[in-house]
């Protein structure tokens, strides 16, 4: 094996074998001179040997090698020229530790630097999108009971237009009939463990407001025949190409929803649809919306309306109202009470809506009168009301003089009557109920009977919401916008304090602000917007509503209204806590009471 040096420390050092063989012949002939030297030359032996490694000589040894194995140093002496050569040695020693400490020094200040400012940084689209996928992930997991953590399948295809506690078939089967199978009912077997999946060729709907008009028909459950019958007045739909549907509203007695809204807003007494705002009117309860033409025009004049309808397994109304991007739920007058508090909307409407309002002795009527503001308005369109009509067909004339006569009974003033539509306006005046004719039917409900906010109860045969906080006719209550901001009057209706709500506003302002900022690059993926730049105008916004699970106060929905979003809320209230829902709804937004 070949020899090698060694050195402090057990540090093995190699050299050149040739050289050392060299020393080890001249190492018995100078073994006297190293001696003398070797007191001398010991003190700076043990300073200069770690360092060898850096200035290493590889020119053969002159003075031979030492007993132990190191190359006998030339600079044994303290002579002049030793000493010259010892301050160079630590002169270069000295500038290669000074660069070092100055690199170190350097690389960890960068760092430092790029950590304390790590929050100030726009750090790229993709870095944000896998951050908040991975947040998400991790919200998913900790929601879940460990003993829940599995793999949860996919539903089978004829689930995909699941809804739960609607279930036609299974109502018919279990002897449900008369308009009753349509009802919410909920079963044991109503609720699916599995992941309900999108139709096959499911894309992405268009921006709005381009979404507004055109779907893609492979995104909604519909047959052609469905998608060209009649129907409701505003049901009327052609289709553009073979993969798109373009909503138009058309009917024999008006070219369209824009002369629709129009001939309402001066059977009111207004000059167009413009003015509704200015009559007090903002949220309306479409009844049997079709597929929601007279909500999506409206909106543009800032009116917000909320399509109900039956359950319908293919061409519903409320699945093609919410893929344009409009408010919807499913809702029946059937036999029970709408998730609404009493007196929720200003303006009740029913285009062809379907509903048999002379059947049951009028108890849908009722409902509609228990939902209806104080000064509200109920709009009626449909051929049993059209006077050329009716007076050669006794039967539909017998129809109407029943709904007159209850509306009567109601309180409501018909107001005007044109063609096929029907306006009447409630009181807004409790007197008007006692002053009606003694045994007059329906009666004024008891405080037992008047529940504020009914779930899903049974159709009552009383005039409700007479009971009610909320009785401030719509001509009294502030326009809009001013009307999301409530006055301190009508604060204490709901024993809150204005402090109380500025709170609630000024903490979902900075919530909206740090949502918007996180999903920028997911909103915005075809419009890139850099921090503190202004949003892009529609189509390139993605979202168009939201469902705030736990609405409180409206506090969301007033923020993304005030940050200026074009989105609308869906304000849901939990059955589980305090009911602000008729607030939610007083400030001019949508809501629905529901039990999660």
């Amino acid at each position: 094996p070949r020899p090698l040096h060694r050195g402090v420390s057990g540090i093995r050092v190699s050299g050149n074998s040739t050289d050392f063989w060299d020393a080890e012949v001249k190492d018995n002939t100078e073994k006297e001179d190293l001696d003398r030297n070797h007191s001398s030359s010991q003190s700076f032996l043990s300073l200069r040997s770690p360092f060898r490694f850096f200035f290493q000589d590889n020119s053969p040894p002159k003075y031979g090698v030492t007993e132990n194995g190191f190359t006998a140093d030339p600079f044994g002496g303290g002579t002049p020229r030793s000493r010259h050569r010892l301050t160079m040695l630590f002169l270069k020693l000295s500038l290669v530790v000074i660069v070092i400490l100055a690199l170190t020094g350097s690389f960890w200040w960068t760092i430092s630097i790029s950590t304390s400012s790590r929050g100030h940084i726009f750090r790229g689209y993709r870095r944000l999108q896998e951050q908040l996928v991975s947040d998400l992930w991790d919200i998913g997991e900790l929601s879940l009971d460990p003993s829940r953590l599995k793999e949860i399948e996919f539903c089978s295809e004829e689930f995909e237009n699941y809804i739960p506690c609607f279930n036609v078939s299974e109502n018919v089967a279990l002897g449900y009939s008369d308009g009753n199978e349509y009802d919410r009912l909920c079963g044991h077997g109503s609720r699916k463990s599995c992941l309900v999946l999108p139709p096959v060729n499911y894309k992405i709907p268009l921006r709005w407001p381009t979404g507004k008009e055109v779907i893609w028909v492979a995104n909604v459950k519909i047959t052609g025949q469905e998608v060209f019958s009649s129907g409701s007045l505003t049901k009327r739909m052609m289709m553009l190409e073979e993969d798109q549907i373009s909503f138009r509203s058309a009917s024999l007695m008006f070219d369209g929803v824009e002369d629709y809204s129009h001939q309402i807003a001066e059977m009111i007494g207004l000059r167009n649809e413009s003015n509704f705002i200015q009559a007090g009117v903002r949220t309306i309860l479409d009844i049997g919306c079709g597929y929601g033409s007279f909500g999506a025009h409206l909106f543009s004049k800032q009116l917000l309306m909320m399509c109900i309808a039956n359950y319908e397994s293919s061409g519903s109304q409320v699945q093609l109202t919410l893929e344009r991007g409009l408010p919807a739920m499913i809702g029946s007058f059937n036999s029970k009470q709408l998730p609404y508090p009493s007196l929720s909307f200003d303006m009740l409407h029913c285009a062809r809506c379907g509903v048999d309002w002379d059947k049951k002795d009028g108890i849908f009527l009722i409902e509609a009168d228990r939902v209806l503001k104080p000064g509200g308005y109920f709009v009626w369109t449909s051929p049993l009301t059209n006077v050329h009509t009716f007076l050669r067909d006794k039967e539909k004339q017998k129809r109407w003089n029943f709904v007159r006569d209850f509306a009567e009974n109601l309180c409501w003033e018909l107001i005007s009557q044109q063609d096929e539509t029907v306006v009447w306006k409630k009181t807004n005046k409790k007197s008007c109920y006692s002053s009606r004719k003694p045994g007059s039917f329906p009666p004024i409900c008891s405080k037992g009977q008047d529940v504020e906010s009914p779930y899903y109860r049974p159709l009552q045969n009383c005039i409700g919401g007479t009971n009610s906080r909320q009785w401030v006719p719509i001509e009294e209550r502030a326009t809009w916008p001013f009307r999301s901001n409530l006055n301190k009057n009508e604060l204490e209706l709901y024993g809150l304090h204005s402090e109380e709500l500025v709170v609630d506003t000024a903490n979902y302002k900075t919530a909206v602000r740090n949502y918007w900022s996180l999903l920028s690059p997911l909103i915005f993926s075809d419009h890139p917007k850099r921090p503190g730049d202004e949003d892009p105008s529609p189509p390139y916004n993605m979202f168009r509503n939201v469902l705030d699970m736990n609405a409180r106060y409206g506090g969301f929905n007033a923020a993304l209204l005030e940050a200026g979003k074009s989105v609308w809320v869906m304000n849901v209230v939990p059955t589980t806590g305090p009911n602000y829902l008729p607030l939610v709804l007083d400030r001019g937004y949508i809501g629905v009471f529901h039990n999660w």
